[in-house]
């Protein structure tokens, strides 16, 4: 009866020791959710933070290029002479302090199958779950004659702090007399307003510097634009003609732009210009589009409960390259989206709680010093796709005071939404 007896207890004893061993060996009893974030706008900033929500539960992994983001938002008030450049200007560090590993450095590839994305100084860093937010990229053949290139000297002016500042100097150039083109895109593309915002912020800025005879004309794609009647009301009030609009039903259509003669030709004239912004069509970011994740819109379509792809539930979408109802492209809506992953994704992988799904949007646009327009709405998820509910937009019978009130919100909501983002 001892033998038996003995050999159990030296058994029992193996098995102690093994569980022992299992307990002590931090590589299995630690191991984390691996979440990489690519992209370090408003949209993978915020995922980046909200995924590390105070607690080390995953390990989250952000990778960015640039040490630092220049916010398109706003970079219309910079065009007018109302903010300096520098306060567009966010770095990296409270994100970094948050405890979240920051590489700075380009994805050249992502590698669906083994769940790896591949940076241009060689790294492959594997996921759990990678949260995209690549931006936008451009439809460069959209209008004919611009390109890349072309944007060196008719500038885009609508992501990075190269464009911005190219634009600016050109704007500050144009003397008496001078013509200003901008070709407005057609839908969907980042921050409906911002075009015709940017058009109001260049009036401004040349009635300041007392420019004489100057003319904005804005060749549209679309027939109809967001907030149309109080821009253009607007612009009647502080510019006096200085500003006009033209849909496709007037000027016929983009024929060609010539960076060399610096003309737009249109179906009705062309028109010689001092500075040309050419706003191209917008599409997903190039990385989305290799990695197989956009359809036939050129966008990422997502899930809208949890922005999760729906070409690859391992990756979620955010921000401007997604495509997933009524909700518009907006640094707002991405910083959104972004909160709204990290709680899906704490939830699911981690064992946070999970909230009702809510999306809300509001957009500021600057017409005048002390004149600022808005308007928003509340969105909501219903059968995988994002519907608009309670909408509402300035109106034309609004007095001087509720404008200038308007006009601050606009800055306190800068303040809020990047310390949001950037900590």
């Amino acid at each position: 009866m001892s033998k038996p007896i003995g050999i159990g207890r030296r058994s029992v004893l193996r098995g102690l020791a093994g569980s022992t061993a299992l307990l002590a060996c931090p590589a299995i009893a630690q191991v984390k959710p691996r979440v990489v974030v690519v992209g370090g706008g408003p949209g993978g900033a915020t995922a980046a933070r909200y995924l590390r929500h105070g607690d080390d539960s995953m390990h989250v992994t952000l990778i960015e290029p640039n040490r630092i983001y220049t916010t398109p938002f706003t970079s219309n008030l910079y065009l007018g002479g109302l903010k300096p450049f520098e306060t567009l200007n966010f770095g990296y560090e409270a994100i970094a302090a948050a405890g979240v590993g920051m590489v700075f450095d380009s994805v050249t590839a992502i590698d669906r199958d083994a769940r790896q994305v591949s940076t241009n100084g060689g790294a492959r860093i594997s996921y759990d779950r990678l949260v995209l937010s690549p931006g936008i990229d451009f439809r460069w053949g959209a209008v004919p004659g611009y390109s890349p290139e072309a944007a060196e000297r008719m500038p885009h002016g609508y992501r990075g702090a190269e464009q911005f500042k190219l634009l600016k100097q050109q704007l500050d150039a144009v003397s008496d007399d001078g013509v200003i083109v901008i070709i407005a895109p057609p839908l969907p593309y980042r921050c409906p307003p911002a075009p015709y915002e940017r058009a109001s912020m260049m009036a401004y800025a040349l009635k300041a510097r007392g420019v004489k005879n100057a003319r904005i004309v804005i060749l549209d794609t679309k027939d109809h634009f967001a907030m149309q009647t109080l821009f253009i009301d607007g612009w009647e009030r502080h510019y006096g003609g200085m500003i006009e609009w033209q849909d496709p039903a007037i000027h016929g259509g983009i024929k060609a732009v010539d960076i060399k003669a610096m003309t737009v030709t249109t179906d009705f004239e062309t028109h010689r210009a001092t500075l040309v912004n050419v706003i191209p069509p917008q599409i997903a970011g190039r990385l989305a589009r290799d990695a197989g994740l956009a359809d036939d819109s050129g966008f990422c379509p997502v899930d809208a409960g949890t922005m999760a792809s729906r070409i690859d539930p391992a990756i979620h979408v955010i921000g401007d390259s997604a495509t997933g109802g009524e909700f518009p492209k907006s640094g707002f809506d991405a910083n959104n989206e972004a909160k709204m992953t990290a709680m899906v994704l704490r939830a699911e992988l981690a064992g946070g709680r999970r909230l009702p799904v809510r999306f809300t949007n509001h957009c500021w646009s600057t017409i005048a010093p002390n004149d600022a327009v808005k308007n928003g709405a509340r969105y909501e998820p219903r059968d995988g796709r994002i519907v608009m509910i309670d909408p509402y937009t300035s109106q034309l019978e609004e007095g001087a005071e509720l404008r200038a009130k308007q006009a601050r919100e606009a800055a306190g909501w800068y303040v809020g939404m990047t310390t949001d983002i950037f900590g």
